[in-house]
């Protein structure tokens, strides 16, 4: 199985509103932690140090494999 690194950074844009972005992915940790470093100083970045996350992932690997529910607060809406 093949091993990459997913570089994300998340903040709350508005109460319950969560803003994600993928910066990266990378064959190796270190890489997503050069990676890490070249943005953290960046505009937007900067205010929410805090936001950066490195997740290791296996390549051809199902995700959401039970679907997902749509959530309003701490409530589940139902589709």
């Amino acid at each position: 199985m093949t091993v990459v690194y997913a570089l994300y950074h998340e903040y709350e844009k508005a109460p319950g509103v969560d803003e994600t972005k993928l910066i990266g992915i990378y064959t190796t940790r270190e890489k997503a932690e050069a990676a890490l470093v070249r943005v953290r100083d960046k505009p937007g970045f900067r205010d929410f140090p805090e936001g950066f996350g490195i997740y290791e992932r296996d390549l051809d690997q199902d995700n959401w494999t039970e679907g997902f529910a749509r959530m309003i607060g701490d409530r589940v809406v139902e589709s």
